[in-house]
């Protein structure tokens, strides 16, 4: 009788092993890495975008990156954070004709607007990032952006908690570090698309340009312009990189990557995207207006600058001699490429 009790114990004991094993194993499963694929949303007639095999869009992976975005703790000083030169209100540029970092430190070129990024072939006004995961490495380090160091950076990201959880939910390790920093940063700047201007109203019908608003497109799409060699597609920018005769003698631009001579001046031509709202103008921003910008294609383009792009045809008469009232027009025009829903969605806000 006493066996039998015995036995029934050790039959009960056995049972909650096993129930509690199934528990764990279920409470496991439930923690188990499965990231929420993401779809980028294509505005119509834009181009299709690559994204790398190895990072693949995830709803984890944007929120990750958006948070990383918006956060100073990438900088030495938990100062700087990308946003700091990359404000959404602005095109996701910097009012300030050179960016401040760490310290104040002043920098010697104009941020870049990350608009449409997943579209480049390459980055920076020179060139020298080839990805979006690329670019992300270079502030970080740079002592004069965020002057920090990796080692640093992934020390002060695993001591949160919640950094911990979200790196795991984007990609199922336990592990971070630079390469999973910059992919995570990539997926949320592929995700900043703007492609719902009142151009594109105008183009589906849905509103109708001024008579001023349509002479200036007129403008911009004919050789009286002459600015759609450049900025003639749905993305307002040919991803190539040009002199567009600034100077006599230009700043180096793409040289610094190929040094080859022939690209000496070259940089890389921006989108017009949003363009009423990323002031200053040109790599080094020494405009800050559209009416200065469209003075110096009228009038102030220097024709023996060394390397001068072919398509600046109009070059040797030193610009295309605009009218007052062209002028006008034609950034009427230009005005009509600001995306508000892009320069206010939540979505690109900090989280």
């Amino acid at each position: 009788m006493k066996l039998n009790q015995n036995i029934s114990q050790w039959v009960f004991i056995l049972f909650l092993f096993v129930i509690s094993c199934k528990k764990e194993k279920t409470q496991e499963q439930s923690t188990e890495y499965k990231p929420t694929p993401y779809t980028i949303q294509i505005p119509a007639g834009f181009p299709k975008i690559d994204i790398p095999s190895d990072n693949p869009m995830t709803v984890e992976g944007i929120a990750l990156g958006r948070k990383l975005f918006y956060d100073p703790i990438l900088s030495k000083d938990n100062t700087v954070s990308c946003a700091s030169c990359h404000k959404q209100e602005n095109g996701f540029t910097d009012p300030a004709r050179f960016s401040a970092g760490v310290d104040g430190k002043i920098g010697t070129i104009q941020s870049m607007t990350i608009i449409n990024p997943g579209w480049n072939i390459a980055y920076f006004w020179n060139g020298r990032a080839k990805s979006l995961e690329e670019q992300v490495l270079g502030p970080i380090t740079n002592p004069v952006e965020m002057n920090s160091t990796w080692e640093d950076v992934i020390a002060k990201l695993k001591a949160i908690p919640e950094y911990r959880n979200d790196f795991k939910k984007a990609f199922g390790t336990d592990k971070i570090d630079s390469t999973l920093v910059t992919k995570a940063i990539a997926q949320f700047e592929r995700t900043l698309i703007s492609g719902n201007s009142k151009f594109e109203q105008w183009n589906l019908g849905k509103v109708q340009f001024t008579d001023t608003e349509y002479e200036g497109y007129n403008i911009f799409f004919s050789e009286i312009g002459d600015c759609f060699h450049c900025h003639g597609n749905l993305l307002f920018q040919n991803l190539e990189f040009a002199n567009n005769g600034l100077d006599l003698n230009p700043d180096n631009g793409l040289y610094d990557v190929t040094k080859n001579l022939k690209d000496k001046g070259k940089f890389k031509i921006p989108t017009l995207r949003n363009i009423e709202l990323s002031a200053p103008y040109m790599h080094d921003g020494r405009f800050n207006t559209l009416e200065e910008v469209v003075d110096f294609y009228s009038s102030g383009v220097q024709h023996n600058s060394p390397n001068i792009s072919p398509l600046m045809e109009f070059s040797e008469s030193g610009g295309v001699h605009l009218s007052s009232e062209q002028k006008v027009a034609l950034i009427a025009f230009l005005k009509t490429l600001t995306d508000q829903e892009f320069v206010t969605n939540p979505k690109f806000a900090k989280p």
